[in-house]
């Protein structure tokens, strides 16, 4: 009751003692606050210093449990060796580098594949390939860049490894490792129409296309082809 009562009888000449100026209904209700408040601090077991503010408890119990299991990142891949591979004397085809409309081109790309014009048409000079052929190929493969293989492993092409589809560092990687395919196994080799080089690349009754998607593969790459000449 020390907290908050006056002493009786004490005289204070900046405050006004109980007995002169505290009606008898003021006083019992002082008295019931104090009184109040000293059981309220038994039951808590804590007695706050006057004009002192009780420090919050702090939180002992993590709010999340800590994970049992560690991250693991994904494995990185070293870029690919964009080794040079030069155009051979049986290559007469009309699909070696030609000029492009880079406007139309970006714009025709999609999903993952926007913003690559640039690498096609980079990766056409490097190994004489129409950037056209190689941007039809590529749309074809992934449904113009919505593809899971595009997607999770930046294929653009369905180029295989030894695990099956092949991860890349980056869609440029894989714009440029399908050039060089493209220039070494199929035009080099005489391979001189899209047709030609689908009968390669995407054979009809392959035991790795069950559901005969590679029946569409010289159509729809030449369909694309067309548009973006």
């Amino acid at each position: 009751m020390a907290k908050t009562m006056p002493a009786l009888g004490q005289a204070d000449s900046g405050a006004n003692s109980v007995g002169s100026s505290t009606s008898p209904s003021t006083f019992f209700a002082m008295l019931m606050n104090a009184m109040m408040e000293s059981m309220e601090q038994a039951n808590t077991g804590t007695t706050p210093q006057t004009g002192v503010q009780a420090a919050a408890p702090s939180l002992t119990t993590p709010l999340t449990a800590p994970l049992t299991n560690s991250y693991n990142p994904a494995i990185t891949i070293p870029p690919i060796d964009k080794k040079e591979v030069a155009t051979a004397a049986t290559d007469t085809s009309d699909l070696k580098f030609k000029p492009t409309q880079f406007i139309k081109l970006d714009n025709t790309l999609e999903g993952k594949l926007s913003g690559t014009a640039a690498h096609f048409i980079n990766a056409g000079k490097k190994y004489d390939l129409d950037p056209n052929l190689l941007s039809a190929i590529a749309i074809h493969e992934t449904g113009n860049g919505s593809s899971r293989a595009v997607n999770d492993k930046n294929n653009v092409a369905g180029m295989m490894g030894k695990n099956g589809l092949r991860s890349y560092a980056s869609v440029e990687d894989s714009i440029f490792d399908m050039a060089r395919n493209l220039r070494q196994n199929y035009l080099n080799e005489g391979k001189d129409t899209i047709a030609k080089i689908g009968a390669k690349y995407a054979p009809v009754g392959a035991a790795n296309d069950p559901t005969g998607l590679n029946n569409h593969w010289t159509q729809g790459v030449s369909n694309y082809y067309s548009k973006l000449t």
